[in-house]
């Protein structure tokens, strides 16, 4: 289940990035511009195949394989989080609106994947 709805948050957020970058910097009190539109973009296409992986490994068997793209995933989480905190913190990203969500979605995936790798047999 936990890699379902890691899917489709995933493929949702990515999706949004990919096809409305300028809307989301905005979201972020961002100022948006044609290179910030690019990176946005490509981070979004990284999230829709990182939520397509989730999808298509969520029914496999406890494995090596399986721990590492979990693993992979904390990494993922873990470094990504202190970047909008520090950018906020910069005066980068304008609004706290724009990283609260963020931030407590790479906590809470962070601590799942964690989770899920470590209950493995």
């Amino acid at each position: 289940m936990f890699l379902t709805i890691v899917a489709g948050v995933a493929v949702c957020i990515g999706g949004f990035a990919a096809a409305l970058p300028r809307l989301l910097l905005d979201s972020k009190g961002v100022a948006p511009n044609a290179a910030t539109n690019v990176w946005v973009r490509e981070v979004g296409v990284l999230l829709v195949a990182l939520g397509v992986t989730a999808f298509l490994v969520r029914g496999q068997a406890d494995s090596a394989t399986l721990r590492a793209f979990l693993i992979g995933n904390v990494i993922v989480q873990l470094g990504l989080l202190p970047i909008e905190v520090l950018a906020y913190a910069r005066g980068v990203i304008t609004k706290l609106s724009g990283i609260v969500p963020n931030t407590v979605l790479h906590v809470v995936l962070a601590a799942g994947f964690a989770f899920y790798a470590l209950a493995m047999s």
